[in-house]
């Protein structure tokens, strides 16, 4: 089966330029290299969007800021020139096989829509990474599959189709900037868009939000305003009654392929 699929790269980005630069330099060494890097500085005052220059990312200016609004511009680039869009965040560290390991996971399933991984903290001590991964992502993966019945998408690690977001990309909150934009992306999204986790996908990420007090609880706090700016489309009684995605009339994400030439 052909591995030609088109991947761009979106990374929002503010204020990381040191951080980026890391990122940038994992991507540059992928072994199945993407087709498009966007970078969305989302009002940076420092040197990120030079930095994304410097490698040969795009750059994209995104004057409202936050994460929502910065994820969203990049993705909206992204359409129409891509098959798959792939998403991490500036201080993401991927490993050289993560953008092939996408790739085979897209070409083997025409149904999967969105393929989220795991999460690996550095910067800290292995407590704090411990507690970060089975903990804070790894809690959310589990009682989000328990509430809303499909996977929790992690924005550091996840792709899609690009088909996924054109079909979601109005009803998510895209301009809310006091929200979890990936928690805000599974709610909108059904078990019949296709959604998958795989654990052995990992990320290395900064555990900077971890460490302090104030951080984490303001992150576990956006869960409630996340949900709450949704409602009710995360409430487990709608989510029964509406399908989208594959089972709602279609049969894959993926287009047809080419019909076979006659010898």
């Amino acid at each position: 089966m052909s591995l030609e699929l088109r991947v761009t790269v979106v990374i929002p980005c503010r204020d990381d330029a040191e951080f980026l630069e890391a990122c940038l330099v994992a991507l540059s060494a992928q072994t199945h290299p993407a087709d498009r890097v966007i970078v969305v500085d989302n009002g940076s005052s420092d040197a990120s969007a030079e930095v994304a220059r410097r490698y040969g990312a795009e750059v994209f200016d995104e004057p409202l800021v936050g994460i929502w609004p910065a994820a969203a511009r990049g993705y909206d680039e992204a359409v129409g020139e891509t098959d798959i869009i792939a998403r991490m965040d500036a201080d993401s560290r991927p490993h050289p096989d993560w953008i092939a390991r996408l790739v085979r996971a897209f070409v083997a399933d025409s149904r999967l829509g969105v393929l989220t991984g795991a999460a690996e903290f550095y910067g800290s001590n292995p407590v704090v990474h411990y507690l970060g991964e089975h903990w804070y992502i790894g809690g959310g993966h589990y009682w989000i599959q328990k509430w809303l019945g499909q996977p929790l998408i992690f924005g550091s690690n996840f792709a899609m189709r690009a088909a996924v977001w054109e079909h979601v990309r109005d009803r998510v909150n895209r301009t809310n900037a006091r929200i979890h934009d990936d928690l805000d992306l599974t709610i909108q999204l059904r078990p019949s868009d296709g959604i998958r986790y795989d654990p052995t996908l990992k990320m290395p990420v900064s555990s900077r939000p971890l460490l302090t007090q104030r951080g984490l609880w303001r992150r576990v706090w956006r869960v409630g305003t996340t949900f709450a700016a949704s409602w009710p489309e995360g409430a487990a009684w709608r989510r029964r009654t509406q399908a989208y995605g594959p089972d709602a009339g279609t049969t894959s994400w993926a287009p047809p392929g080419p019909e076979p030439v006659a010898e």
